[in-house]
């Protein structure tokens, strides 16, 4: 649960985030909070939500973090606001400034999607949720089945799999690439649901291609195919 607060000495606003211990030890959500606040406290950027403050009483635990208003991208989806090339390109921009500075951190997001892009009053987008991200260290790979799976990358899957040799940053611009598609056209690039089995996808990934919308430049084309 999330609730708006004011520090009275410097009248600033924040977003505070509190969970109930019990609910977090019955989900088995204690290792996944402890690693978001883990991470939260060794990380600032500006296209991140940051952590300021965290405490807990008996009963919850708190995190207080920017005060962001602008609403999630899921949302303004959800609202079919038609989003523009340049607003897109903006949004890609800020996202691989944020995901350039997380690798700088040895830290994988693993859910980089809509619902984690919250934006600010003046538009600028910030990536939050670091409930799932992971800290590898140099030489390491990933190898957990971790992430939303419409913006999984098609390595996450192998590696879960068929034992693989893992997974590492670059699954993060994956998911980028796939969320920047869906702002653009209204749908993801492949028809993924939550329910799909691993091994249909891997198959999906090997048969489908990507289709591009006539109406986009080339340059957008070619930049979500670096992506």
């Amino acid at each position: 649960q999330v609730c708006i607060v004011q520090k009275r000495d410097t009248e600033k606003m924040y977003a505070m985030k509190y969970m109930n211990k019990q609910q977090c030890i019955e989900r088995d959500e204690v290792r996944n909070v402890f690693r978001e606040l883990e991470i939260l406290q060794e990380i600032e950027h500006v296209f991140l939500v940051n952590l300021w403050y965290s405490f807990q009483d008996e009963e919850d635990m708190f995190m207080v973090v920017d005060l962001l208003l602008g609403g999630d991208l899921r949302y303004h989806l959800q609202q079919n606001v038609q989003f523009t090339e340049e607003t897109v390109k903006l949004y890609i921009c800020e996202m691989a400034l944020a995901l350039d500075y997380l690798r700088s951190q040895h830290i994988i997001h693993r859910d980089v999607k809509p619902d984690n892009i919250l934006l600010d009053e003046q538009g600028h987008a910030h990536l939050t949720d670091f409930n799932i991200a992971t800290i590898i260290r140099d030489g390491e790979r990933a190898t957990a089945l971790a992430g939303t799976k419409p913006y999984m990358a098609p390595e996450i899957f192998h590696s879960f799999l068929n034992g693989g040799t893992g997974y590492s940053f670059e699954v993060d611009w994956w998911s980028l690439g796939v969320m920047a598609y869906e702002l653009l056209r209204g749908w993801r690039p492949y028809d993924i649901h939550s329910s799909n089995p691993v091994e249909s996808l891997v198959q999906l990934f090997s048969t489908v291609s990507v289709q591009y919308s006539s109406s986009w430049s080339k340059e957008m084309v070619a930049l979500l195919r670096k992506v």
